[in-house]
């Protein structure tokens, strides 16, 4: 384990925040900085969380600060960007998001920093990939979020539905963390015992699929954004990082070859610790499992091809 836990939060926005603040509810690390372009806005911040230090389990330092800060950080979670524009498309987004992740970049590079870069900017799975062709950093060293959420969210609906705690289902969404994401059906289970076992209700199962899907779009109809969950899984992935944990989650990782990708970032379940990303863990799919992966991998490839020219 590090002897001095340092993580950097840039983007103090909601997803940054709740990042922050799970992070000292869990005294996750020993250091935590907040950089934000509204320098006004991290420093409030980070009077706000230090004010509740007292009511913490933590013994945390914590402030805001400059790109220099990155230096001897272990994790720089990169949270900002911009919003999509009314009538822009998808890839006129990731042009801008490209323009704010290279401002973002390069003074982390420039600072010296040599740590892990973890991603929950959206869409994350090509953030992540901008961040590694940006910084030049090892596929292993960049790590974005990707459908960590989702599995969350799958093994949430999935013990509601059987009535048993999610923490004793074993269930993963893999691919895009978006439209094109999928569930590896075949691989689930409650325990030890097989979920298409369990429930032989496929309408049942296909609900609980959508509802994963789209579950974003209904927390963000009902309250404008979703943070407290993605803040939460950046505090598992963080963990398992500075603990070095090998810890299986996941997280969007560069495909080099597994599973047959090549040149893309797709959430899979990924042994992590504090190298980053060990390896890739590659599972068995059903054939009708590896089609929808295989079109999910397909998507993130043309969007990076578009980006690219």
């Amino acid at each position: 384990m590090y002897d001095n836990k340092k993580v950097v939060i840039i983007g103090t926005g909601f997803v940054g925040m709740s990042c922050a603040y799970s992070l000292l509810n869990q005294n996750a690390c020993d250091e935590l900085v907040l950089i934000d372009i509204n320098s006004e806005k991290a420093r409030g911040e980070a009077m706000d969380l230090n004010h509740s230090l007292a009511f913490s389990p933590a013994e945390m330092k914590i402030y805001s600060g400059k790109y220099s800060d990155c230096r001897d950080a272990d994790i720089i979670v990169i949270a900002a960007g911009v919003n999509q524009k009314e009538g822009e498309t998808r890839i006129d987004l990731l042009k801008r998001n490209k323009n704010v992740f290279q401002s973002i970049i390069q003074p982390v590079i420039d600072s010296g920093f040599e740590g892990i870069f973890l991603i929950a900017t959206n869409p994350v799975d090509i953030m992540s990939y901008i961040t590694k062709d940006l910084s030049g950093f090892d596929k292993s060293k960049v790590i974005g979020t990707g459908t960590s959420l989702d599995t969350a969210r799958l093994r949430y609906l999935l013990g509601h539905f059987l009535d048993i705690s999610p923490k004793n289902i074993h269930a993963y969404v893999l691919g895009e963390h978006g439209d094109s994401e999928m569930i590896t059906w075949s691989q689930a289970t409650a325990g030890t015992k097989p979920i298409l076992s369990i429930c032989k209700d496929s309408l049942a199962l296909e609900k609980i699929a959508n509802d994963v899907k789209y579950a974003a779009n209904e927390i963000i109809k009902a309250k404008n954004a979703t943070y407290y969950g993605i803040g939460m899984a950046l505090v598992r992935i963080i963990k398992a990082i500075l603990n070095n944990e090998n810890s299986i989650i996941t997280v969007s990782a560069y495909l080099d070859g597994e599973f047959g990708f090549r040149g893309i970032y797709a959430g899979v379940p990924s042994v992590i610790n504090r190298d980053g990303v060990r390896e890739i863990v590659e599972i068995k799919f059903a054939d009708n499992e590896f089609c929808k992966f295989t079109e999910s991998c397909n998507f993130l490839k043309s969007t990076i091809d578009k980006i690219k020219n």
